[in-house]
């Protein structure tokens, strides 16, 4: 493979602790030098004005298939990824059928390889057609590739259930990874519990059935030590939850989505199925606990729970609606807006949250990071920090456009997604010299 060097940009290396002006020189689908070149050898990329970045990894996706392909497929998914910058996503296994065996995990890395965009990465099904009731080929879908566990779309229900799944992925070395819901308080929920869903004559959520559920899970697991982690965390309590399990030593971590971040149940005043979220969006008492977990170091992860539907589906009433919104596209910039602009945290945090901190958690290897030393992947992202758009979900390569962001002003965005040393995104052709 030829080589490519990065020049004259920002490099911004969580992993190593790097974060200065200098060159990256990718070959044979690795880094192989972070350093000053002066004669480069075959295509030149001017990085100028621009942070480059280990690719960025998105652990918590949804590309429909198999079974609902209307709304999206891993190849328009993965395309969907590179248009964001992301060049790794882990795809959640509530498709139909569930990705329950090891057959499902290997399909996925079948038609990502056919559709060669970016990696796409397993999560296999904690339990058999996620129904929470008898365990799924846990160890056999771990072998078969499978980074990590969960049930998403549903909680695993039954405690005693629940400590098997714990043990299982615990002899994997795998994370599990826990839709936070009692569902006793939530059926027939379609936002928030509060006086706006009061006000819009729909049943509430409480935030309360979040809490519950991270902190019987922690209780579970004190003993059992498996690698836990919360998913889309929407509330201040279960912030705190997180925090005093962490203090008290267990290995639990969280993730928060830019939706949350950005968002409060009063999107959903004029029934806008777009703002239709499981779980759903909260208070502005608990943005600011997300914003504050993330600014402590409690949050160590974003995700964008990017969940396709097709325009029909959500032009029901709200109450007959799916729930979830796609995120891929713009993601990159929403995180600016609500963490760098908001100035919670800087861009070598928020690449740490969108780079080596979900590869750690999936376990990806050579990923995260660009240390030759680590053998890391010429997995790359270069983002132009400054750069003015208008979100626009016509323009997005995903099948779907349900997104409340559509005509937002936002800065920030990826100019060029490198995957395995090759350019699959490059949004300023002079940059790019052969």
């Amino acid at each position: 493979m030829a080589q490519l060097t990065i020049k004259n940009g920002r490099v911004i290396d969580p992993a190593t602790g790097l974060d200065k002006k200098t060159d990256v020189v990718l070959e044979g689908g690795k880094v192989v030098k972070v350093g000053r070149v002066s004669k480069p050898e075959g295509a030149v990329f001017n990085a100028s004005g621009c942070i480059v970045s280990p690719g960025l990894i998105d652990p918590h996706v949804h590309l429909r298939e198999p079974g609902q392909e209307e709304k999206e497929t891993i190849a328009t998914g993965a395309a969907s990824a590179i248009n964001g910058g992301f060049t790794s996503i882990c795809c959640m296994p509530n498709t139909t059928p569930a990705l329950d065996d090891e057959t499902g995990i290997e399909f996925v890395h079948k038609q990502a390889a056919r559709a060669n965009q970016c990696h796409v990465f397993a999560i296999g099904a904690a339990t058999k057609n996620r129904a929470g009731e008898e365990l799924a080929e846990i160890g056999l879908m771990a072998r078969s590739g499978a980074v990590g566990f969960s049930d998403d779309g549903s909680p695993v229900v039954s405690a005693g259930v629940m400590v098997k799944v714990l043990k299982y992925v615990a002899a994997t070395g795998k994370c599990f990874m826990q839709h936070c819901e009692e569902p006793s308080l939530t059926r027939g929920a379609v936002m928030n519990a509060g006086v706006t869903a009061t006000k819009l004559g729909l049943t509430g959520w409480p935030g309360v059935a979040e809490e519950l559920m991270i902190q019987r899970d922690v209780m579970l697991n004190e003993t059992i030590g498996c690698r836990y982690h919360a998913q889309h965390v929407t509330t201040a309590g279960g912030v705190e939850i997180i925090k005093r399990a962490r203090k008290a030593g267990q290995s639990i971590s969280g993730e928060v989505s830019p939706h949350h971040l950005l968002l409060t149940e009063e999107a959903c005043t004029d029934y806008d199925t777009n703002a239709k979220m499981n779980p759903p969006l909260r208070t502005k008492k608990d943005v600011a606990g997300l914003l504050k977990g993330v600014k402590d170091g409690v949050i160590t992860v974003l995700a964008t729970d990017h969940a396709p539907h097709t325009s029909e589906e959500k032009e029901n009433e709200f109450a007959n609606a799916p729930f979830g919104i796609i995120g891929l596209d713009c993601a990159l910039a929403l995180y600016a807006k609500a963490l760098i602009d908001g100035g919670v945290i800087d861009w070598p945090r928020m690449i740490e949250m969108m780079t080596v901190a979900p590869a750690e958690l999936c376990g990806l290897e050579c990923k995260g990071t660009l240390d030759p030393e680590s053998d890391a992947d010429a997995d790359v992202t270069v983002i132009d920090p400054e750069e003015e758009w208008v979100i626009d979900v016509n323009a997005f390569k995903s099948k779907s456009r349900n997104c409340p962001f559509d005509g937002w002003s936002v800065k920030g965005r990826a100019v060029a997604t490198i995957v395995s040393g090759r350019v699959k995104l490059n949004r300023d052709k002079d940059r790019l010299t052969r």
